[in-house]
């Protein structure tokens, strides 16, 4: 449930939950452009389906472990790109079987409404169609681009979020837990594509040790983050039946103290990541990244309100992609090639 409601496209006028009648200017362009709007409104529904800025943030870490993992070992580009294109494919499936399993409750979020199989433009067997030809796409893509280790982390990654990680939201507020594992496992899918294994046979765990770290920081890191979604958001989950930790415990108390204790302990971990390449430079980043997170999370501990929530996740984001910049850019310099290996 990390996706904003896009505005109201064309379709969505035209739905059961918007009765009253486009303005006369709405009326007019669809009149003057109605290729245009169609297409608009068919954009619109396809990144509400996938999620493109969530996409994003994986990519980026599949990106970083590969990276990590190479160490100053030659980098096949066409490997990575073809792994990172499988990895958003399989993505793609999994934002979309989650809001089919979720239905019903995006339909009481306002939040979510406006998603296209909430709001009725997308039939149930369409959707499971494109799950399902865009999850053995992506699984194959990752495969032959990377190896079968690879693709397999990919199909745990969906199984564990929609499978696991999407029921529990109505049944725990451990779902939390459990989901920011699934949101840490594209680090062994970039990890298993650049051989870490093999590695590690042949006695280089430097490397290894570094992806272990960008992991587990990406595992906590993602505790304060979704924390401060489900303050903002937790009259909507409430109404939706959803167990979020703010739903169960509405003083914020709970939700609080997990946030500043995975803060807090992102500040080791993310300093561990500069101890295989020791550099200064990623040391002095992911110190500076990790204590303004503990700063913004005690904050939020403290106040509980939306403003110190909203401050919280908006901070999250830029200390996720510092800390990933920073695990490629100080990390040992590589030799890219053009042809697969």
């Amino acid at each position: 449930p990390r996706a904003s409601a896009e505005g109201l496209s064309v379709t969505q006028l035209a739905a059961p939950h918007h009765l009253a009648p486009p303005s006369s200017s709405v009326a007019a362009d669809i009149l003057t452009h109605p290729h245009a709007a169609t297409q608009h409104s068919v954009i619109a529904d396809v990144s509400q389906l996938v999620r493109p800025r969530i996409a994003l943030m994986v990519l980026v870490t599949v990106f970083a472990a590969m990276w990590v993992t190479s160490g100053s070992r030659q980098l096949n580009w066409l490997s990575v790109v073809g792994v990172l294109a499988g990895t958003a494919v399989v993505a793609a499936s999994s934002s979309i079987a989650n809001q089919i399993l979720e239905k019903r409750t995006d339909g009481l979020m306002a939040r979510t409404a406006s998603r296209p199989l909430a709001a009725g433009r997308l039939s149930n067997r369409a959707a499971w169609l494109f799950v399902a030809v865009s999850l053995i796409g992506g699984f194959g893509f990752v495969w032959l681009a990377g190896n079968l280790q690879a693709a397999s982390a990919a199909m745990l990654t969906w199984v564990l979020y929609v499978g696991v990680y999407t029921p529990l939201k109505r049944v725990t507020p451990l779902n939390t837990a459990v989901g920011a594992v699934a949101g840490a496992l594209p680090i062994a899918i970039g990890w298993l594509a650049a051989d870490g294994p093999q590695q590690v046979l042949a006695g280089d765990i430097a490397a290894t040790l570094a992806v272990a770290a960008l992991g587990t920081v990406l595992y906590l890191w993602q505790f304060p983050h979704f924390m401060a979604i489900a303050w903002l958001y937790r009259k909507q989950y409430d109404l939706a039946g959803l167990k979020m930790l703010t739903v169960t415990d509405p003083s914020g108390l709970r939700a609080a103290g997990q946030s500043l204790a995975a803060a807090l302990a992102l500040i080791p971990v993310s300093l561990a990541m500069a101890i295989p390449s020791g550099s200064i430079r990623m040391f002095l980043t992911a110190a500076l990244a990790s204590t303004v997170y503990v700063l913004v999370s005690a904050n939020f501990a403290f106040r509980r309100d939306d403003r110190s929530a909203r401050i919280l996740l908006f901070t999250s984001l830029g200390v996720l992609l510092i800390l990933m910049t920073s695990a490629v850019a100080f990390s040992a310099p590589k030799i890219l090639t053009g042809s697969y290996l």
